[in-house]
């Protein structure tokens, strides 16, 4: 494994068994070759959550308008982190789902013609005031927390459901992805909240995207058999606690499905948000090959031994 890419070999990702890069998906998913994944599989940083301990510019906004900029206009992702941005802390929800599609599509290229992508994301309810998390889960536990004041207007109002998986989804069609699926993960082991005016929210969305062909239906690997049973499009799987000081891990259980029924066997797996691995892991386990991006040295670190420790199961 090594923490730099070397695609300077066009056969280079071929060699790969299982590798995680450290650095910005943006720059990373940009250096693939083209038709060399099979799958991206990933839980991109949610909006509005947390800081994963990453250092974030609360002035950005401030300093984008300063520029004579429009608050609604979104900069590009390389200029809002080079003025210390970063990605889940967009100070508008509209920024985030710009930027979280921009960084994908820079993957396109590197998606074979019969690959596939599978985005999990949770939405967020608007607060004036929000509170972050460096890591858990939003509003809950003893973890450290910052507050925040977002902007109100349009449908940014106090209480509302935003709304961000539906929104990316529509944002990505009209990049020309095609949507296959909505999948529902319900979460039957949420904990309770504190409002007393709405439900709890206990799913999250897994969407399935391929691509558009260039005549034609889609055509896109895609096994059946590995499906949870009835193959339909809501399944339920407990939330599990995190791993290596990381709280938003995949459960094995909700991911194995989507990489053994999307992925050919030896195909090549991309998870351009590792955070520790788990579905690197998942995937070495299934009989595929993975590599990972990840920004944080702790997460990339713990990654790496993850697929060690998966590596010395298989060959033992």
């Amino acid at each position: 494994m090594t923490a730099e890419p070397e695609t300077d070999k066009p056969d280079y990702l071929d060699e790969i068994s299982g590798e995680v890069w450290q650095g910005d998906a943006y720059d990373l998913i940009a250096k693939l070759p083209n038709e060399s994944v099979d799958l991206i599989i990933t839980s991109p940083p949610y909006w509005g959550l947390r800081t994963y301990g990453q250092d974030h510019n609360e002035d950005i906004l401030k300093e984008w308008t300063a520029e004579g900029n429009d608050a609604l206009e979104t900069p590009s992702y390389d200029w809002y982190r080079l003025h210390g941005g970063m990605l889940g802390l967009e100070p508008l929800p509209e920024w985030y789902v710009d930027h979280l599609v921009e960084i994908l599509q820079r993957g396109a290229a590197a998606l074979k013609a019969r690959g596939s992508m599978w985005v999990n994301i949770g939405d967020t309810y608007f607060a004036r005031w929000s509170s972050i998390r460096m890591n858990g889960r939003q509003g809950l536990g003893g973890n450290p927390r910052q507050r925040r004041k977002t902007p109100m207007g349009g449908y940014r109002q106090e209480k509302q459901l935003l709304l961000v998986p539906a929104r990316f989804a529509i944002a990505m069609q009209q990049k020309r992805w095609i949507v296959r699926n909505d999948l529902i993960w319900h979460k039957p082991n949420v904990p309770p909240r504190p409002e007393k005016d709405r439900l709890r929210l206990a799913h999250e969305h897994f969407f399935h995207f391929v691509k558009r062909a260039k005549e034609g239906r889609p055509s896109y690997y895609y096994d059946t058999t590995p499906l949870e049973e009835g193959g339909r499009d809501v399944v339920t799987v407990n939330v599990r606690s995190g791993s290596d000081g990381h709280s938003a891990t995949f459960p094995p259980e909700l991911i194995r499905p989507r990489i053994i029924s999307s992925c050919p066997p030896d195909g090549l797996v991309l998870d351009p948000f590792c955070g520790t691995g788990r579905s690197l892991t998942v995937a070495l386990a299934s009989g595929r090959r993975a590599l990972g991006f990840e920004l944080g040295d702790d997460f990339s670190e713990a990654a790496r031994a993850n697929i060690l420790a998966v590596q010395g199961q298989l060959l033992a």
